[in-house]
């Protein structure tokens, strides 16, 4: 198999899989507006109180964002399973793997990237500097990927079971903590002009595990889920 073809199987498959999300736009548009929403509410409830806000503010967009890219793993593989796509993608004679890798990809582009793009505005309301703003989008760039990478590998194990939703969450939750601890550190970090670039190393040891092993999980998981 040369790269050359294995290359245009990745992309055909991440076109496929952004052109069937934004078919449903919902898909595309409940993680963002959850996450907006609420983000949005702690500031009103706490009301004008600039030096709380600072402090909260990482951990409130962590937990806002961790919540958000939780709300679209269900449907990463059940609509494939429901329509007979995902046993064609396990009869494929190219790498499982580096396939779930590019439906990963295309889960984090629809879910992942919109959050770190109207992260920076929701800092602002959480008044947040502009110097840990910049810290925050680089942590929620790698920190969401691998969000995405470990949530693919709770929603591979219970794809076909009809067992999703709170299941998953309990799945998948304790698994996110490690992301949570650091990426909302690193943003404190900066906050308070102190260190961050240890909490931020740690993301990237963290994204470079999920990259390593989760697809490989991910397609046991599935061949498992189908047999």
């Amino acid at each position: 198999m040369s790269a050359n073809r294995l290359s245009r199987a990745l992309a055909a498959q991440l076109k496929r899989d952004l052109k069937v999300a934004y078919r449903g736009k919902s898909s595309v548009l409940n993680p963002i507006v959850f996450f907006i929403i609420v983000t949005s509410i702690f500031p009103m409830g706490i009301g004008p109180v600039p030096p709380l806000l600072t402090l909260i503010g990482p951990g409130v967009i962590w937990v806002s964002a961790l919540l958000a890219t939780l709300l679209a793993l269900e449907g990463l593989f059940q609509g494939d399973h429901d329509d007979g796509y995902l046993e064609q993608l396990l009869l494929s004679h190219y790498p499982l793997p580096l396939l779930v890798l590019a439906k990963v990809g295309s889960h984090w582009l629809i879910s992942g990237l919109p959050l770190v793009i109207v992260a920076p505005i929701l800092a602002l309301l959480l008044n947040i500097d502009l110097s840990a703003i910049c810290v925050m989008i680089l942590a929620l760039l790698i920190g969401t990927l691998t969000l995405s990478l470990v949530g693919a590998v709770g929603a591979a194990l219970l794809v076909g079971t009809g067992k999703g939703g709170l299941l998953l969450s309990l799945l998948v939750l304790p698994l996110y903590v490690p992301v949570l601890i650091f990426g909302a550190s690193a943003v404190g970090s900066a906050t308070k002009g102190i260190p961050f670039l240890g909490e931020l190393y740690a993301l990237g040891a963290l994204l470079a595990l999920a990259l390593t092993f989760a697809p490989i999980a991910i397609s046991a998981a599935l061949r498992a889920s189908l047999d």
